[in-house]
């Protein structure tokens, strides 16, 4: 990859605002000669300005002609969110003037910023950690309650602060240990091994509370995925419908309708939901429907949570539609309102009717009791991990029990305890960027948006 640019060298300057038509935009610049290039473009209106309050200006071209007047508001050093001289100017929306004036910023010095790079400068200058720079992109992307909470809740730091107070634990306990190893002639107190074990255990504790939210930090990020299946004509695709709160599939009385699979994202309780609305599983008639019926089988397979749909009215099928296994599956008896086959008598389900509406509340409730995903579940701080922190969760976690099997021994070497302890402190300082992690920062900021 290409060296990460000196956030000391370099001015960038970038659109922040969604392109397309809008009432305002926002451009932002940040760099040493953030404010000489303002005063370029504004004809020397930037420098006087009281840093952190909004002025009016206008943006001119080099013949003095008049691009676009709005707000110029200027940041110095630390100050600012990147922690250098940064300066952002509040403009018209239209997709041309803006450019027009990005050109100029770049006429006077600046360089095009690349995805992300505003943020990648605040961490690297020490204003946020890589877990809070990895929350702006969470947070910007959320669209749940739940993941807006997990979200801020990273962008203020908690899960850099647990993983940082950890690391600090184990330091500590690292250096106790080298220091036993670098005086052998000491007698050992056996209370002393008690003591470095106990704090071992105790990041352990951290680490694997840290990784018991990964499922939830995958679901608030990629949605939980819901396939509804059963045989034809029982109500998957009104199903579907009724969920979403519009007419996205075909619902028709003729078997075999859907042909493929649909798959639409619906918000319930804060849980992103990704509905997969699949071909009705029986013999297949044509070759067609087969192979929309062998599609519904893979995606049954990759699913987080099965809603097994069928008819209250009619007599309940004698063979299981497809064989038991270890996803999360809610039977749904639909057509309620045509009355219920003697046959699903005490049969454990959610009752619905999709023509009227009725029990849709309830199985709203089901599938979030299904999921654990209410909010009591997450207790008073919302920490959900991504999958690079797993990977150096993991990582340490392996490492620590490693340490506490040789330290259960005081007989073993306790220098290849400490390497372990070395590798599991490495592996935390990974999550919050405490370690050389260049590499892996411009993987992180290639995914965030051009202006952030």
């Amino acid at each position: 990859m290409n060296a990460l640019p000196d956030p000391h060298r370099t001015t960038i300057a970038a659109i922040a605002t969604p392109p397309g038509m809008g009432a305002v935009s926002l451009l932002r610049i940040s760099g040493p000669n953030a404010i000489a290039v303002a005063d370029a473009a504004t004809g020397g209106q930037a420098s006087p300005l009281s840093p952190r309050t909004s002025h009016y200006c206008r943006i001119k071209d080099t013949n003095g002609q008049i691009l676009d007047d709005g707000l110029l508001t200027v940041f110095r050093g630390n100050s600012s969110y990147t922690g250098e001289d940064s300066i952002e100017f509040t403009g018209h929306g239209g997709v041309l003037v803006t450019r027009e004036v990005l050109g100029r910023f770049l006429e006077c010095g600046a360089i095009a910023a690349g995805p992300g790079e505003f943020t990648q400068r605040a961490f690297l200058n020490g204003k946020l950690d890589l877990t809070q720079a990895e929350g702006v992109m969470d947070l910007i992307s959320a669209q749940t309650r739940l993941s807006l909470r997990a979200a801020r809740s990273q962008l203020e730091g908690t899960l850099g602060r647990r993983t940082t107070e950890a690391r600090d634990q184990l330091l500590e306990t690292l250096a106790h240990l080298e220091a036993w190893i670098d005086f052998p002639e000491e007698d050992i107190d056996p209370q002393t091994g008690v003591l470095l074990r106990g704090r071992v255990r105790s990041v352990l504790d951290v680490v694997d509370s840290l990784l018991a939210t990964a499922d939830q930090g995958r679901v608030l990020r990629e949605g939980v995925r819901t396939v509804i299946f059963g045989e034809p004509n029982v109500g998957k695709s009104s199903l579907l419908n009724r969920l979403l709160g519009f007419e996205r599939a075909i619902v028709s009385d003729i078997a075999g309708t859907t042909r493929d699979t649909i798959e639409e994202v619906v918000n319930l309780h804060g849980i992103p939901l990704r509905l997969v609305d699949t071909a009705g599983v029986r013999v297949a008639s044509d070759r067609i429907e087969a192979e929309g019926i062998q599609r519904t089988v893979r995606q049954i397979e990759a699913a987080d949570l099965l809603l097994e749909i069928a008819d209250a009215s009619q007599p309940r099928p004698t063979d299981a539609i497809l064989p038991a296994s270890d996803i999360k599956r809610l039977q749904v008896l639909n057509k309620t309102d045509l009355g219920e086959h003697p046959s699903w008598a005490g049969v454990e389900a959610v009752r619905l009717s999709c023509t009227s509406g009725e029990g849709f509340d309830l199985l709203s409730d089901a599938i979030r009791d299904a999921l654990h995903f209410s909010e009591a579940d997450w207790g008073e701080h919302a920490v959900a991990i991504n999958a690079r922190h797993q990977a150096s969760l993991q990582l340490a976690r392996t490492a620590l029990l490693a340490a506490l099997e040789l330290l259960d021994d005081l007989s073993n070497d306790t220098e290849l305890a400490a390497i372990d302890l070395r590798e599991a402190l490495d592996a935390l300082g990974e999550i919050p960027g405490r370690v050389d992690t260049e590499d892996l920062l411009g993987v992180i900021f290639s995914s965030f948006c051009i202006g952030k």
